[in-house]
């Protein structure tokens, strides 16, 4: 596991560009916890810049996917807050589908899986710290992503 605390929105921003760094050429498959406002969006928006995404990148709480394509790797943008448990159900293949291949996919609201993402990823946690803050905390699920963690480390 990884943390850190970002201060300033300028920390965020140190810190999605040396995660879009590691994740560039493989692609990776991430889940992204916190409340809202938590900077959960903010986090995805900075590594797509990181990335030379060139679309608006925007919260996809009301289109469930947002798919962006204007850099050498696709980014993909699921938002799982308005779904129901059946709901994750009936996307569940089409989220694996996601973790395959070369390409970057951020699912916000992950803990509404309900346990519906079993594959190797990365979780990313966000809280606030008491000074209003933010801690990212960044674990490895499965041995696919350990060079990541590790790269942020270093």
């Amino acid at each position: 596991m990884y943390k850190q605390k970002c201060v300033t929105l300028d920390d965020t921003k140190k810190l999605a560009y040396k995660f879009a760094n590691l994740v560039k050429d493989e692609g990776c498959f991430v889940n992204l916890f916190g409340e809202i406002g938590a900077g959960k969006t903010a986090f995805v928006k900075l590594v797509a810049e990181a990335l030379g995404i060139k679309e608006k990148v925007t919260s996809p709480s009301f289109v469930i996917l947002n798919e962006y394509h204007s850099a050498s790797i696709p980014v993909y943008h699921f938002d799982l807050y308005r779904l129901e448990h059946a709901g994750i159900k009936t996307i569940t293949d089409e989220l694996r589908e996601y973790s395959e291949g070369r390409k970057i996919t951020f699912v916000e609201w992950a803990e509404f899986s309900q346990g519906e993402l079993p594959f190797e990823r990365i979780e990313i946690n966000v809280v606030y710290a008491d000074d209003e803050s933010r801690v990212y905390e960044f674990k490895s699920i499965g041995e696919k992503y350990i060079k990541v963690i590790e790269g942020l480390e270093s």
